[in-house]
């Protein structure tokens, strides 16, 4: 099982370095979103952009607004961000993605950095 979510994150990571390669630094999330959707599904990797995560409150699911930027597989969430410099928060907001979405796996991929390499967070729980 592990051997599976360490080739599907390569797989992605690689095709995050390509968006990266292409685009570079300095453009807005859901470009990068939007260009990285294009690669994994050209890429034939199971994918959902934007899905909605709801809130289980006292048993009871609630509507909100929290959505996941992509999720591969329904195993490995990814986080996006274009941002100068990554926060304890955008950690946070991965981790309680993955908590209620009850998954093990989820990146944190900032682009907006000189090189892919250094906006890359990986999350196991």
């Amino acid at each position: 099982m592990i051997e599976d979510i360490n080739n599907l994150t390569s797989k992605v990571l690689g095709l995050a370095f390509e968006v990266h390669t292409q685009l570079g630094a300095g453009l807005l999330e859901s470009t990068y979103e939007s260009c990285l959707f294009y690669e994994l599904r050209a890429n034939d990797i199971d994918v959902e952009r934007q899905k909605k995560l709801p809130i289980i409150y006292k048993g009871t699911q609630l509507d909100t607004d929290y959505r996941i930027d992509l999720l591969i597989d329904n195993q490995l969430i990814i986080e996006l961000k274009s941002v100068e410099m990554l926060q304890p928060v955008h950690s946070a907001q991965l981790l309680t993605y993955m908590k209620l979405g009850h998954l093990k796996y989820g990146l944190l991929i900032n682009f907006n950095v000189p090189h892919l390499k250094q906006g890359i967070k990986r999350f196991i729980i």
